[in-house]
């Protein structure tokens, strides 16, 4: 995923009023007296915001193949906690924090 122009001016200055055509940094119009935001700002908060989104893909992934709450919690009372933790570890070793 890529971080739009959009998303990362709405961060700076989550009242902006703008409009953005097609991604390109040539086409934002500064909309009800809207303070422009310079290109290098607006670059410099995708390049944040992408790297606090790429951060956690390690959680996007476990979020996928972790079971259901409701076969987590079947587990837990057929097994125990020691058992669900042993059924969860298995993705969280497959998919480590950073």
């Amino acid at each position: 995923m890529t971080i739009a122009i959009i998303k990362a001016i709405k961060a700076i200055n989550p009242s902006a009023e703008v409009s953005v055509n097609a991604e390109d940094f040539e086409q934002i119009t500064w909309l009800n007296g809207t303070a422009v935001i310079s290109k290098a700002d607006i670059q410099a908060k995708q390049t944040e915001l992408q790297a606090a989104y790429d951060a956690l893909e390690y959680s996007r992934k476990r979020e996928k193949e972790y079971p259901s709450i409701v076969d987590q919690l079947d587990d837990i009372y057929h097994n125990g906690i020691d058992g669900w933790k042993a059924t969860i570890k298995v993705t969280k070793d497959k998919y480590p924090k950073g």
